[in-house]
């Protein structure tokens, strides 16, 4: 009896799509004739590559699987072939005016070899593989980049290096390091990203480059993070800038602004400057989120002056509920 497809791609019957997929690869880097050495590389390439066009279409993969289930509803299938059991070829040709199957599958992961199964193949599965080298567009991959909350204000170009992750001629996975230049408008938003034209994966057979879309991100640090366009920035003052509500002057992302700190201000509250995060089309907030600093008591008087602080406040209690 001949093999099965799934004896063929040396895979259980409910193997995920995935298992699929990584099994034929791996069959493919070893029998593609235009690399492996084995003397049966053509043909058991083909017959993988049958498999594998069933296999990994979910329709074709049903109607594959009724037919294993019912063998004789098929055994036309079989005196034609000559042999007991499911013939593979014969199968595909029932759907096929010209004979044989599809190799698109094939083709999306090694059309890159040009030549197909070399010179030694039929000549009509050369004509077939001929007729259907066709062109495909390259993916489109993503990478992210952190970068400064100043450039969301300015704007920047940067020469930035990413190491992204494709395939290569083989189908095997490889990190590709790809240095770019790359243009940061003014008012790009958390998480908003640049389309770099043709800079993705490369096209298979003379098909164009797919898109890269680098997403921006800014960088936390101890005094901004950054909210879609809103900006917040922490701002210290002290004790009696947080008491009296008084005047201060404080150089963010936006610039060097005054504001009025509100009597009696707590440790942490916000105070919302209106149109002044990232300046995109429609404009963000900047929150000064204020963190109240205590000066350390380190001579007599310093010391005294708390003790005087103690002796005014003496009904209060910070641990009262």
């Amino acid at each position: 009896m001949a093999k099965n497809y799934y004896e063929e791609l040396g895979v259980a019957r409910e193997a995920t799509p995935e298992e699929i997929k990584k099994s034929y690869r791996k069959l493919a880097r070893k029998y593609h004739p235009d690399i492996s050495k084995e003397a049966d590389a053509e043909t058991k390439m083909q017959a993988i590559n049958v498999a594998y066009d069933t296999l990994s279409n979910p329709e074709k993969k049903k109607e594959y699987d009724f037919e294993l289930d019912h063998p004789q509803g098929f055994s036309g299938f079989n005196q034609q072939a000559g042999q007991g059991g499911f013939d593979g070829a014969q199968f595909y040709r029932q759907g096929d005016a010209q004979g044989g199957s599809d190799f698109s599958g094939f083709e999306d992961l090694f059309g890159r070899f040009g030549g197909g199964f070399g010179g030694g193949q039929s000549q009509d599965f050369g004509q077939r593989n001929s007729r259907q080298q066709r062109s495909y567009k390259g993916e489109d991959q993503h990478a992210s980049i952190e970068v400064d909350v100043d450039i969301a204000y300015e704007g920047s170009t940067q020469n930035i290096t990413l190491q992204i992750p494709t395939y290569n001629a083989y189908g095997e996975p490889e990190v590709q390091r790809k240095t770019l230049q790359v243009k940061i408008p003014k008012g790009m938003k958390e998480g908003q990203q640049i389309r770099l034209s043709k800079q993705g994966q490369a096209g298979i057979n003379g098909g164009e480059n797919g898109d890269l879309y680098i997403e921006i991100h800014y960088k936390d640090t101890d005094t901004i993070r950054v909210e879609g366009a809103d900006v917040y920035y922490t701002v210290n003052i002290a004790p009696w800038e947080s008491a009296l509500g008084q005047s201060i002057e404080v150089t963010t992302p936006a610039g060097k602004v005054k504001v009025n700190i509100p009597k009696n201000a707590k440790n942490g509250q916000q105070l919302r400057l209106k149109d002044k995060g990232i300046p995109s089309k429609t404009p963000g907030h900047l929150y000064l989120v204020l963190n109240i600093v205590f000066p350390a008591a380190q001579t007599e008087a310093e010391q005294q002056a708390y003790q005087n602080l103690a002796d005014t406040f003496a009904e209060f209690d910070p641990r009262a509920s």
